[in-house]
């Protein structure tokens, strides 16, 4: 199969894109297990691009049990190196309204460290980089892209990422927005950090659907508003994607590319051989191993 560069992580809505042609139903398997459904790759503005349904056909899977290192690593398999990640988000701020779309430029992880975080565990010990964790080039690509189609965009926002299912308490809600907080959502940790990892660069499309259960003026957040607020948000949403695509530079480098090439902490003498071959895909470049022995 040739290799495919580019994926969107989300829901039904996109990978049933009308601008999507030529598609193939893929299913892999990997180390960590199978991924969150079958992944759909197609052809979008002349580019095969690979779409997973991060909670599965169905929206069967919890935020709190995703498989996020299969997500990724399947994805790394079929040559991948740009992720851009659709996400539903409360808004934490007054001027981040209902329908419009942020690019996050920082996240704030505060899962309780149940969920699996890193590819490297025993046997090759690494240290990766995330002070910046989303990727320039992919965030300012994306605004540029929803500003061509006409929807409202913040470029910056820093995103709390809260375990899940539930959504946040009032008082939870107003700590995050005395830490500085200005999204907040279940999904993109580990998600983005585990793409750091994979050498692969990672942002997201947030688009908000309510002002999670801070504002007095607004009813708290609930899980019929999310989905009525989606199906108005999508149309925006699909047409931004199809345009950032469409202008996504596949072989450009950026610093999630070499991202391993400062973070190996496990000197390559004293590497688990077993571990080096399950991770082969990730660590092939940096080691200088051919990804398919």
């Amino acid at each position: 199969m040739e290799a495919i560069r580019t994926a969107v992580i989300g829901g039904s809505g996109l990978y049933n894109m009308a601008a999507i042609s030529d598609v193939e139903t893929i299913d892999l398997d990997t180390p960590f297990g199978a991924p969150s459904g079958a992944i759909r790759i197609g052809s979008l503005r002349g580019k095969r691009v690979a779409f997973l349904p991060r909670h599965g056909e169905g929206h069967l899977l919890s935020p709190s049990t995703l498989p996020y290192r299969a997500n990724i690593f399947a994805l790394k398999t079929l040559g991948v190196r740009f992720i851009i990640a659709v996400n539903a988000v409360g808004s934490l701020r007054e001027d981040f309204a209902p329908g419009h779309i942020i690019t996050p430029d920082q996240i704030v992880d505060y899962t309780i460290h149940t969920r699996a975080r890193s590819f490297f565990e025993d046997g090759v010990v690494v240290h990766v980089s995330v002070a910046e964790p989303i990727s320039r080039y992919l965030r300012d690509l994306i605004a540029d892209a929803v500003e061509t189609v006409g929807g409202k965009v913040h470029r910056r926002g820093t995103f709390l990422i809260e375990d899940g299912p539930r959504f946040a308490t009032r008082a939870e809600s107003h700590l995050f927005r005395a830490w500085g907080c200005d999204l907040i959502g279940m999904t993109a940790a580990p998600e983005a950090f585990l793409a750091r990892e994979a050498e692969i660069a990672y942002a997201s499309l947030a688009h908000v659907t309510d002002y999670d259960s801070w504002h007095e003026a607004e009813a708290a957040v609930t899980s019929d508003m999310v989905i009525q607020t989606l199906a108005t948000n999508i149309e925006t949403v699909q047409k931004a994607l199809v345009e950032a695509i469409a202008q996504l530079d596949e072989e450009l480098e950026t610093p999630a590319h070499s991202a391993l090439d400062t973070a190996l902490a496990t000197p390559r003498a004293a590497m688990d051989d077993t571990v080096i071959a399950t991770l082969r895909p990730i660590l092939a470049r940096v080691l200088g191993l051919d990804t398919q022995n």
